[in-house]
């Protein structure tokens, strides 16, 4: 919480500032005409970055308080003209006369945009600009680095994200209404590659944190519900950046029957990678093609073909890291460090490919039917063989000292290896059928879905540790493995699920009532479960409020059904009888649009409840999760959100996201004895204790994410960018043990990362000559970032090393440090 302080001032001095300069003032006056000399009158004369100006006289003139003492720019725009600006630096009282001559422009007007109400009639709903994911600074890019604002985050390296208390598994991907899956072999952050969403494709992203509806599917927290564009005229982007490159092209055929939309994309981290604190030789690599083709047959009919093939792999040959955990109290403080030198290699293969057809017709204005057939396939790839020897103790910190930086005075030593052979395919076949129907008051919904998954998978996983010469667990006489995953498992599963919804309109758009209400089913043969889930949402405007608010809520059951992680046991082994996790949930809240400044803003806030059981319970090691494989918990999460969206600075969007939660676990059986011991070590009694409600894995009490924008005050085409995130601790549970499952905390994620922009070619066509080669691009941006601003070594998991007395110490593994970040945008 230390940044606290820094933030009130942050935000005191930029609220404060335009009134401290309203206190010195002077005038800017002066003539504005046309091509010809002519007085042109009502033009919009408008300091950069304010909502209010004068327009000018019949006779062109005009007359401007402006500030003081302080670079400003005013901008003077007049329909049919080009918009001109001019900068100025005026003293106390001073007098600026001007003459201002307007071009004739050639640039069509901008179409207005009409938004609807759905974003705020639906709780739990948050609609963002997928044209802010290019321009938001973070290490992974894409629609998932907004989704963090909203949510928090605690590893920049990966796109996952946990909401309200869930974890990864629990959060639900479509794409054109086809569900889209990410792989499931992948243990760390750096491993990842690409995510599935190309956000230059996306047009509309719909997220839902809670209380969606029952056309979703049965998971247990989110949704992430993307629709791609449709084009409408040629068109295009490319950028080119340290990390990823990418070229995507849109168009449509002359008789407006055909379109096409396609992206390419590839990436590597390396740059990111190689400065993390184990040194060695990384090779990720990722890249993914995408594309929608769309043909319109005639005016009640069109077919869509949407189609992936995405592919990384990353190698890793490990040399050295140095770590480091410094321990400080009132009677003992330590510096203590751990040093491992490698042998051996990592690599890992990530392939999948996804092919969907839709039909879609309209066979009246008000009905609307969807047919859709897909095939996705996930093919994985692991192998790791590395040894890794490790010497651990106090660490030198006097610079002055030769042996700065090197354990002197040793505490333990060992030597370990990793051993993996995995390999995993899984291929879901799935024919749906969706259809509504408008019956004004009514808005019907339904849908039907067959599914058939085949998984093949196995697993060959062993550990070694060695510890002054003994191999752990030490067993005198046998040479046993700390850690053994040995199993096969293929397995096919059919799934029908279907649900019904229908939207009620009690009165009209812009008042009243409206509900959702609506039941889902999902049937499987693994386990032979049926699952209801009748669900209901409402949302309800004041009609005779003068301010604008409306109040929205939703309760429901949200059942998860057991995919390929569920099922696996910690010892490798398959659950077929594992049962869904089961859950009710209930959120209320209001959503507020109000103006200040007469700058429009919109405040929401929501309060939810979840009740889990047949829960069951895993661990977090980076991002892979590890699950007990049985139904063996209860659980609960409760919290709550609010939220500010709106122009800090005119026309420029920011948000601000603000929460807290608390979620909890009962392990059934998880039973530990406490021993009394005499002086001679011998036990003299024992008490049996239960753990009760303990901390889940994502418990985290305070989120906050904060995305903000700002242009320099003389000039728009210089912008930068600002992306703050904060997460209070989370619990780090150590493996196979129920006394100690919450004894480890990690440290609160704090990360700053800025981007700072400049436009290289704006969209004024008709200045460029008809040879030069930039004629039909509409803008070139160039981006510096920087990620970790404040170089904080945030967290993400823990190492456990003995030393040799057999006491366990936890040493941190860190996440990326300080990174600077090159980024060329074009768009034509």
């Amino acid at each position: 919480m230390k940044f606290v302080p820094f933030l009130l001032v942050f935000f005191a001095v930029c609220f404060s500032s335009e009134v401290v300069a309203q206190k010195k003032s002077a005038w800017v006056m002066g003539r504005v005409v046309g091509e010809n000399e002519q007085p042109l009158g009502n033009v919009s004369v408008v300091i950069l970055g304010r909502l209010k100006g004068v327009t000018t006289s019949d006779s062109g003139t005009f007359r401007l308080r402006v500030p003081a003492d302080k670079a400003f720019a005013i901008v003077f725009s007049y329909t049919g003209f080009k918009t001109e600006q001019r900068n100025f630096l005026l003293n106390e009282n001073e007098e600026e006369n001007v003459v201002v001559r307007l071009e004739r422009g050639t640039r069509e007007l901008e179409p207005v945009v009409i938004t609807d109400q759905r974003q705020r009639r639906e709780a739990g709903l948050v609609v963002i600009n997928p044209k802010n994911a290019i321009n938001i600074p973070s290490p992974t890019g894409g629609i998932e680095s907004l989704i963090k604002v909203f949510v928090g985050s605690n590893n920049e390296l990966t796109s996952q994200y946990s909401v309200r208390g869930g974890n990864y598994d629990e959060n639900l991907i479509y794409v054109n209404d086809f569900e889209v899956f990410r792989p499931y072999l992948v243990r760390s952050g750096q491993q990842e590659g690409l995510s599935f969403i190309n956000p230059e494709l996306a047009r509309n992203v719909s997220f839902y944190n809670g209380g969606f509806q029952a056309k979703y599917g049965d998971k247990m927290s989110s949704v992430l519900d993307i629709q791609y564009k449709k084009p409408r005229n040629f068109g295009g982007s490319a950028y080119v950046g340290l990390l990823e490159q990418g070229l995507h092209l849109e168009g449509i055929t002359k008789n407006n029957k055909f379109s096409y939309l396609v992206g390419v994309r590839n990436r590597s981290n390396r740059n990111l990678l190689k400065s993390q604190e184990t040194q060695g030789n990384y090779v990720p690599s990722s890249w993914d093609l995408q594309g929608l083709l769309t043909y319109q047959i005639n005016a009640k009919n069109s077919i869509e073909l949407l189609g992936n093939i995405s592919q990384t792999k990353f190698t890793l040959i490990p040399e050295f890291s140095q770590l480091t955990s410094s321990v400080f109290s009132p009677y003992f403080s330590a510096n203590l460090g751990l040093d491992i030198y490698f042998q051996g290699r990592e690599e890992d293969r990530y392939r999948t490919n996804m092919l969907g057809l839709s039909f879609i017709q309209s066979p009246k204005k008000n009905l609307r039917l969807k047919w859709m057939l897909s095939r996705f396939e996930n093919d994985e790839r692991e192998g790791i063989d590395i040894t890794g020897a490790y010497l651990f103790g106090e660490r030198e910190f006097d610079k002055s000292k030769a042996d700065f930086g090197l354990i002197n005075n040793p505490l333990g030593s060992g030597l370990y290896q990793t051993y993996a052979r995995n390999k995993l395919n899984i291929e879901v076949w799935n024919a749906s059928h969706k259809g509504m129907l408008d019956l004004g008051k009514h808005y019907l919904q339904w849908g039907q879905s067959a599914e058939r998954q085949t998984i093949s998978d196995k697993l060959h996983e062993w550990e070694y540790q060695d510890s002054a010469g003994y191999s752990l667990p030490y067993d005198p006489g046998n040479f046993i493995l700390n850690k053994v995953l040995n199993s096969k498992a293929n397995l096919t599963i059919s799934r029908v699920t279907g649900y019904i919804q229908d939207n009620i309109n009690v009165g009209g758009d812009s008042s009243g009532v409206i509900m959702q209400a609506g039941a889902r089913y999902n049937y499987n043969d693994l386990n032979n479960e049926l699952l209801i889930s009748p669900r209901v949402g409402f949302s309800w405007k004041p009609a005779h409020w003068k301010r604008d608010v409306i109040f929205r809520g939703a309760a429901g059951i949200y059942n998860q059904p057991p995919f390929y992680r569920e099922l696996r046991r910690y010892n490798g082994s398959v659950n077929k009888d594992l049962k869904a996790q089961k859950s009710w949930q209930v959120s209320a809240g209001f959503d507020y649009n109000f103006r200040s400044g007469n700058r429009p803003f919109r405040l929401t806030t929501e309060a939810y409840y979840k009740n889990m059981w047949d829960v069951v319970p895993y661990d977090i090691d980076n991002v892979r999760l590890r699950y007990f494989g049985e139904n063996q918990a209860r659980a609960y999460a409760a919290g709550f959100e609010t939220r500010l969206f709106g122009e800090l600075i005119k026309d420029a969007e920011s948000w601000i996201s603000l929460g807290f939660m608390r979620t909890r676990e009962d392990l059934k059986g998880d039973k530990y004895y406490d021993y009394t011991v005499d002086d001679k070590g011998n036990v003299t009694d024992s008490t049996q204790k239960e753990m009760g409600y303990i901390r889940r894995p994502s418990d985290r009490l305070v989120t906050f994410g904060m995305f903000l924008q700002d242009y320099l005050s003389t000039n728009k085409n210089f912008k930068v960018y600002l992306n703050f995130l904060y997460g209070s601790n989370l619990p780090y549970n150590i493996p196979n043990s129920v006394k100690y499952r919450n004894a480890l905390i990690i440290d609160p994620y704090i990360r700053i990362d800025i981007g700072f922009s400049a436009l290289l070619l704006d969209s004024e066509k008709a200045n460029r000559r008809s040879h030069s080669p930039f004629r039909n691009f509409e803008n070139i941006w160039a981006t510096l970032e920087v990620f970790n601003l404040i170089d904080r070594d945030n967290t993400i998991s823990y190492m456990l090393i003995k030393d040799f007395s057999n006491t366990i110490f936890a040493m941190p593994n860190r996440l990326t440090p300080r990174l600077l970040n090159l980024k060329l945008v074009a768009r034509f």
